[in-house]
């Protein structure tokens, strides 16, 4: 078995037997983010085997205040029949609006 795929699984486990869920979502609270700064290109990223149950959450640029940090991707836990759409920046006019990964239906 991959060893990835083991620590992945424990973690899913004991998280459940602890009664947390860790699941990548964004605050309901959280507020726009609009740039004049465009991101860098996005990093090419080796995300392994597809994983039944989980989702890919890509790798994307973060702002921290006072320049991008890059936060790399990871498998998430699916939620059924829902598709993960990864976070992104979108220009808008001359800047750039960060739109945080979310569930579609």
């Amino acid at each position: 078995m991959d060893t990835n795929f083991a620590r992945i699984v424990l973690l899913v486990i004991v998280s459940l037997a602890d009664g947390v869920v860790l699941l990548k979502a964004a605050p309901a609270f959280a507020a726009d983010i609009i740039l004049d700064v465009a991101p860098p290109p996005p990093r090419i990223e080796n995300m392994g085997h597809p994983r039944d149950g989980f989702a890919w959450a890509a790798g994307h640029w973060e702002w921290n205040q006072q320049s991008y940090r890059w936060v790399s991707g990871s498998w998430i836990v699916a939620r059924g029949k829902a598709r993960w759409i990864a976070d992104q920046w979108e220009p808008v006019g001359s800047q750039w609006r960060y739109v945080p990964g979310h569930w579609e239906r």
